[in-house]
């Protein structure tokens, strides 16, 4: 690779050949463990100051509150236009139909952004607690937690008595 190509997509130089076609590897390029360590605390760090931050946000409620009543607004108006627009000249009556068709929209649009967010609220916890049991690992066995779950080899006579509330055979 020419150095014009290394300084034009801002690539580290090159790795040298030796006549043996085996490169001669520096041991600079390669971050110790050490290192590692130590970069690893400093996203933990990073983390734990976002999840402390996480708590202390507010106003989730007020936002929702407010999104039910332009939605409860706008229902409300669309029937006032739709009773309006069945009362007047056919001539007029097309432009207030539209126009309560806006609202309606404008209702459903309002009750999505609220599902969105709970949505996207409930797949951070997700995130969250799939993030907390990778971090639960000592010493390559993994904690048993709520979220691995719990199960029983059953076959279908077992479960149908289970089920009708008698006891299983052993």
């Amino acid at each position: 690779m020419t150095q014009k190509l290394q300084e034009l997509f801002n690539l580290p130089p090159a790795e040298e050949t030796t006549g043996t076609g085996e490169t001669d590897s520096t041991a600079e390029g390669k971050p110790s463990i050490e290192e590692q360590r130590a970069i690893i605390q400093e996203v933990d760090s990073a983390i734990d100051k976002i999840d402390a931050a996480l708590p202390f946000v507010d106003n989730l409620d007020v936002s929702d509150r407010e999104l039910d009543e332009l939605s409860d607004l706008a229902k409300e108006k669309f029937q006032d236009l739709i009773d309006l627009g069945m009362n007047v000249e056919a001539r007029f009556s097309g432009h207030i139909l539209a126009t309560a068709g806006t609202l309606l929209g404008h209702a459903i649009t309002a009750k999505q952004a609220k599902l969105d967010k709970k949505l996207r609220m409930v797949d951070l916890q997700l995130k969250k607690a799939r993030l907390d049991a990778q971090n639960t690992k000592n010493d390559g066995e993994k904690i048993v937690d709520a979220a691995d779950g719990k199960a029983v080899i059953l076959d279908r006579n077992e479960l149908l008595k289970q089920i009708l509330g008698e006891k299983p055979k052993d």
